[in-house]
């Protein structure tokens, strides 16, 4: 029996401005279907879903659906003013014996029905917007990134809902993990084209090269027929007085034809500025805890952050993630505890909020505007890394148009403000990057040059994320926030915390270190390591405890590592002068020999250091 389709888009055009999204564009979905809806920032995304919704009407074409059809929408920004609580806007249409559709959605999503939309965070709200949906079992469900803002916890959830689901779903997402195991067919957004492909995301990038492949050749082919024909035409000009007058027209339609082919958007010239090196020493936390009111969020919790390391603070939201890693990079004080910087840390900060972004202002004024990259007396150059770069210029390279240079932050979708969002971090050279949630509305290949730069960065990277694909392919080490103020450590990124949780059980971290060197985990009671499993995890030939001299000497280093900190800050100081080498030539050159002395010696004592810390650990104090 061949059912009908849930939904037929024919001959759909739509314009927005001077540019067309989408011309004479066709799409069918059928029951059963699971649809990954993926393309470009920018290319219309999220406005197809919305004609696919009813909540755009097209220039011109129809949408298709038969009736008793229904059709839920997951929006990105829905409106909560008319709802007391976010119960209400959950259940707002659905009969009175079906509210527990929604008490059912929340509890797995870990929703506060009784929560004022008014003071509820991202998260919240996006639950409540999935209880919604889900509480209404449309026939056909239409989801706009749905895990954004979600734990992986909620993620998760969701993902198993989905997969149990008989409805039909077209799901936008930059969620790769959630992608990959929920798809069974792909719609490619491209240049107002929609193909379509009988097969999940995991096959989408092998497609899309065979289709650009076959772009490109046929590309080619076109202009050699251009070049051959152009030939003939001068040559029959001057041979011949009389022109074949039909191959002359052929000649201005395959100009035409080349002409109107729209070129592939690019890969965003994306490129993280390294500031120098640090210390070996990047952070040091040491017993910190933090408390807001009766809650505890971070208890006596103790880590050291060498350079080069890429750490992930990853757990349900609300369990302290963002309260620690602003601890971490001296934003915000410890209640008890020390948090210790190395020398030559320069931070630069992605914001996961978007708060560094003005709505009103124009690309061009939210890079001028920055006081880091404005260059005085220059309105239209900006400072990329100490050299200035004309703005339009440098927004070319995060796939911005010259005509979007002068248009509202506003007009931008999600993707496109991360694009600029990174494109002011991009500018600053640093050492230190913190990034809050920076893969929110990425597209797939800007997404996959991030996590390039971000694993061949020269620095160390903090960062916070709850998208598993992402951590597993840049985390070194993974801090695990577990509620009530616990947080421990492992090495690797998602899976491999799995895997060693699985292999330890929960009360079990594996080691985890600056740069990936394995040293025992110090999260959670500092200095003890759990009751019922420390035993079996220390080796039969186990460090005996430290000496008296020993433990004299671990007391004493980070003094002397401070001090030498301070002393190598100081000589890279007097050496940034320029001017130096021709004023005092001999005083240059000592400086420059007691900042190697010293570099040496820091060096030494920082591994001196980490190794009595791993001996003391390893012999239970």
């Amino acid at each position: 029996m061949v059912r009908a389709p849930l939904m037929q888009l024919t001959g759909v055009s739509l314009g927005l401005g001077a540019d067309r999204l989408f011309d004479g564009l066709d799409l069918v979905i059928q029951p059963g279907d699971r649809v990954a809806l993926v393309g470009r920032n920018g290319s219309g995304k999220s406005t197809l879903m919305r004609v696919m919704a009813g909540r755009v009407e097209p220039d011109a074409g129809e949408r298709v659906m038969p009736a008793g059809v229904s059709v839920g929408y997951l929006e990105q920004d829905p409106d909560f003013g008319a709802y007391a609580s976010l119960g209400d806007f959950a259940a707002a249409g659905l009969e009175p014996g079906e509210a527990w559709r929604v008490e059912a959605a929340a509890e797995g999503l870990g929703l506060a029905l009784e929560a004022d939309p008014a003071r509820a965070s991202g998260g919240e709200r996006r639950r409540a917007a999935l209880a919604r949906l889900l509480a209404h079992e449309a026939d056909l469900m239409l989801l706009d990134e749905p895990t954004n803002h979600l734990d992986i916890g909620a993620i998760q959830w969701l993902e198993e809902r989905l997969a149990a689901t008989r409805a039909a779903f077209v799901l936008i997402s930059h969620d790769r993990a959630v992608l990959a195991r929920l798809t069974r067919a792909t719609l490619w957004l491209d240049r107002g084209i929609v193909r379509r492909q009988e097969a999940g995301f995991e096959a989408f990038e092998a497609w899309r090269e065979k289709v650009w492949e076959e772009e490109d050749a046929a590309a080619h082919k076109l202009d050699r027929r251009i070049k051959a024909e152009a030939r003939w035409a001068v040559e029959g000009i001057s041979a011949r007085r009389k022109r074949n007058q039909g191959r002359v027209r052929r000649l201005q339609e395959m100009r035409a034809e080349r002409a109107a082919q729209i070129r592939r958007q690019g890969t965003a010239a994306m490129e993280f500025g390294s500031s120098g090196k640090t210390g070996k020493l990047v952070v040091e936390a040491r017993g910190i805890s933090k408390r807001y009111g009766d809650r505890p969020v971070v208890r006596d919790f103790s880590i050291r952050v060498g350079r080069g390391e890429r750490l992930a603070l990853v757990g349900p939201n609300g369990a302290g993630k963002t309260t620690l890693l602003k601890m971490l990079i001296g934003q915000l004080a410890p209640d008890t505890g020390e948090v210790r910087r190395g020398t030559n840390v320069e931070l630069a900060v992605f914001d996961q909020a978007r708060a560094a972004l003005d709505e009103g202002a124009t690309l061009w004024e939210s890079l001028t505007g920055d006081p880091a990259m404005r260059i005085s007396g220059r309105a239209d150059q900006v400072m990329v890394r100490g050299e200035p770069r004309h703005v339009v210029s440098y927004l070319n390279d995060f796939l911005f148009t010259d005509e979007q240079a002068r248009a509202p932050v506003r007009a931008l979708s999600g993707g496109e403000k991360a694009r600029l969002l990174l494109a002011r971090l991009m500018a600053r050279p640093a050492n230190l990057l913190v990034l809050d949630e920076p893969t929110n509305d990425l597209d797939i290949e800007t997404l996959d040059l991030l996590q390039e730069l971000v694993s061949e960065f020269d620095g160390t990277v903090i960062l916070v994320s709850h998208d598993r694909d992402f951590l597993d392919r840049t985390a070194t080490t993974t801090v695990a926030m577990e509620g009530d103020g616990h947080a421990v450590v492992y090495a690797g990124g998602w899976s491999d915390m799995q895997a060693q949780r699985a292999a330890g059980g929960a009360d079990g971290p594996a080691p985890a270190g600056p740069a990936g060197k394995a040293r025992p985990a110090r999260g959670g009671t500092r200095g003890k390591a759990p009751a019922a499993s420390a035993p079996e995890r220390r080796p039969a030939g186990a460090a005996p405890a430290l000496s008296f001299t020993e433990k004299h000497r671990l007391e004493a280093l980070p003094g002397e590592i401070e001090r030498l900190e301070a002393e190598i800050g100081k000589l890279e100081a007097l050496l940034s002068d320029s001017g130096l080498y021709t004023r005092e030539p001999v005083k240059f050159a000592k400086a420059t020999e007691a900042l190697a002395e010293r570099q040496a010696r820091l060096s030494a004592a920082e591994e001196e250091w980490l190794a009595l810390e791993e001996r003391a650990e390893a012999a239970g104090g």
